[in-house]
């Protein structure tokens, strides 16, 4: 049993995927850093210069805080300002995952199309046209 796993765990199929999901948890820290750190202040500026991730709505009357963190702590917050961040980080995910796999096909496509060389002919036969060739003349 243990070979067997050792098998499944090995298959360059789950690799693969180990490592893309690697990559993705870093891309994806990479994505909230640029929405969190560079986007959204710069559109929290353009519209007033408000911090998204302060955006959110009391469901209670305790909650007279003014930031989401000490209204989280008075009460139930619908907190929808973390919500539009989120939507974002996922378009910017999306997006860019899907310019990624159109240059991916784009560069099968040219792979495909480009004329592959033919194969050189066997020995035997480069003889047999040489004795041919000679026997002609």
């Amino acid at each position: 049993m243990l070979k067997e796993f050792r098998e499944f765990a090995l298959k360059g199929n789950v690799v693969d995927l180990a490592i893309g999901v690697i990559i993705g948890a870093a891309f994806g820290k990479i994505v909230d850093s640029l929405v969190g750190d560079i986007f959204m202040p710069i559109i929290g500026a353009i519209i007033g210069g408000l911090d998204f991730s302060n955006y959110f709505i009391g469901l209670s009357k305790a909650v007279t805080a003014g930031n989401l963190v000490d209204a989280q702590k008075q009460g139930a917050v619908l907190a929808y300002g973390k919500f539009i961040t989120v939507a974002l980080n996922f378009a910017i995910i999306a997006w860019i995952l899907f310019l990624l796999v159109k240059a991916i096909n784009r560069l099968k496509k040219q792979q495909a199309a480009a004329p592959a060389e033919p194969a050189a002919p066997p020995a035997d036969i480069v003889l047999l046209t040489e004795i041919r060739d000679l026997l002609k003349k």
